[in-house]
């Protein structure tokens, strides 16, 4: 999954550098071509594919707290 981010961060690097050395191209268009083509998407697909384990170690850290809340049997002394 990162592989893919990684290359679409680099794709959007090489679209915003050709921007920006356009000769019609501004530096600043290259800068808003990498942020809104490069870090705004690939951040947003990261955090969308990364839901399922966040939400594992959400219930893992609720059932710890649950199971710390139980009370203990008694020890019996045999």
């Amino acid at each position: 999954m990162y592989i893919v981010a990684i290359a679409w961060i680099y794709v959007a690097l090489m679209m915003s550098v050709a921007e920006a050395t356009n000769t019609n191209g501004t530096v600043l268009g290259g800068i808003v071509t990498f942020i809104l083509y490069g870090i705004l998407p690939t951040s947003i697909i990261i955090y969308i594919m990364d839901a399922p384990r966040r939400r594992r170690n959400r219930l893992a850290r609720e059932r710890e707290a649950f199971e710390a809340a139980l009370p203990k049997p008694p020890e019996s002394k045999l």
